[in-house]
């Protein structure tokens, strides 16, 4: 009986030895692998930075996960998150009724905002009439893509682009007339070395709640109930301690939370 005692214990221990690694399994927190200044981008050694990148890092910090940022590309980060090579979405991803058929959100952590970027010497405004006759980029499987589509496209040309920095580029070289983003991103690029000598913002465009949601979160699987409470506290907490506002100030001189 003893040694049969001994032989179940050693295999228990054995067994809780092979579950250990994966539940000390760092949380994997995708970040779109294409720069989004001021939100992520990667330095010259490849260590990605920014507002999102910090604030997430602070989200984990208070719900006390282990977090590895993870870039994957834009256009295949929901893939990568349902087939769970990424745990988290943190890549500036708004709230929407379409990917919410997917995929589970935890709150907002920030609502900006669309704006349309356009030439310095340019006339157009966010609106069909404004943009009749134009061309307007937007980065592929973003709500800008859905918005312009649905409100702007029996106006003007729309061109889709990878990245929002390709989009911006030929905003600069006169290729395109006008790009879509979110108005953070685009004051970043307009008062960057490329775009403060070329462009401006035209303005924000009317809202479309179903479109563009009502602020971004975190995306999650939809079983992950428990790490959606712990994300959702985090987010509570770091913004009632004023962490929030101490890693917004470098970035904004606006409150991002929004409404």
């Amino acid at each position: 009986m003893s040694s049969l005692l001994k032989t179940i214990g050693l295999a228990t221990l054995l067994a809780a030895s092979a579950l250990a690694p994966a539940l000390a399994d760092p949380v994997k927190v995708g970040i779109a692998a294409e720069p989004y200044p001021p939100f992520a981008s990667p330095d010259a050694s490849g260590k990605w930075a920014g507002w999102e990148v910090d604030l997430a890092m602070a989200v984990c910090a208070e719900a006390k996960l282990e977090c590895v940022i993870t870039p994957v590309a834009w256009d295949g980060i929901i893939p990568a998150l349902t087939s769970s090579k990424i745990d988290v979405i943190a890549a500036s991803m708004s709230i929407t009724a379409e990917r919410s058929k997917t995929i589970d959100f935890s709150d907002k952590y920030y609502n900006t905002p669309t704006a349309v970027a356009v030439a310095k010497d340019s006339t157009i405004t966010p609106t069909p009439e404004g943009l009749a006759g134009k061309i307007i980029g937007v980065q592929v499987s973003t709500i800008h893509e859905v918005y312009v589509h649905k409100h702007f496209k029996d106006a003007a040309e729309v061109k889709v682009y990878q990245t929002q920095d390709e989009a911006n580029q030929d905003l600069v070289a006169g290729r395109i007339d006008a790009t879509q983003a979110d108005s953070a991103t685009l004051d970043a690029f307009v008062t960057s070395a490329d775009g403060k000598a070329c462009c401006k913002i035209a303005g924000n465009v009317e809202p479309d709640l179903e479109v563009l949601g009502p602020g971004v979160g975190f995306g999650l699987r939809k079983d992950e109930t428990e790490l959606k409470g712990k994300l959702n506290a985090a987010i509570k907490a770091v913004r009632a301690s004023g962490k929030y506002d101490e890693i917004s100030k470098p970035y904004f001189s606006y409150d991002i939370y929004g409404g």
